[in-house]
């Protein structure tokens, strides 16, 4: 039995399994200081959920599953970053944005931020968290301390509000 909580143990197992899970993430992620975070931060959950494995293939097995896993999410919330910035700070180079445009876009942004304020604090909490934590429904709830289910309702419940609060009349889409 290796149980991650002993020093001795969790030496053993880093030094067995640390260039294995290793190759794992950079060939995922393809930075070779991003692959060496996600394996200690792999390391660093196994120590703290105190795991106990009956073989050291078992502890591989679990560290390539964790590790692999962390290393796709980094890569997808990568990939979704990028997306987003290109889609913002993407220049049309045909038009320029008129002024007229620019302030309905400014104040379409404070529309939105405004009815977001008024969210009733469970709402707007679940919400910052689905939309911008790259957080799933269950961690969200293990977070909060609700069911994924509720968290599922709560951000359905909240998008609802702002779509009514907001109108469509007052929103401005290019």
């Amino acid at each position: 039995m290796l149980n991650a909580k002993s020093d001795a143990d969790f030496r053993f197992i880093y030094e067995k399994i640390m260039s294995v899970i290793y190759k794992v993430s950079y060939n995922i992620t393809k930075k070779r200081e991003i692959a060496e975070d996600i394996c200690h931060d792999c390391f660093i959950k196994m120590a703290e959920k105190e795991m106990i494995f009956p073989s050291i293939d078992d502890a591989k097995y679990w560290l390539i599953r964790v590790v692999r896993n962390a290393s796709l999410n980094y890569v997808k919330r990568v990939a979704r970053e990028r997306k987003a910035y290109q889609k913002v700070f993407k220049e049309n180079t045909n038009q320029t944005a008129t002024s007229e445009e620019t302030l309905l876009k400014d104040e379409t942004v404070e529309c939105v931020q405004k009815a977001f304020e008024k969210l009733p604090e469970n709402l707007k909490s679940v919400l910052q968290l689905k939309e911008y934590s790259d957080l799933n429904y269950k961690e969200i709830g293990d977070i909060l301390g609700i069911t994924e289910g509720n968290v599922k309702i709560r951000v359905f419940r909240a998008r609802k509000r702002l779509s009514k609060m907001i109108g469509e009349d007052d929103v401005y889409l290019p």
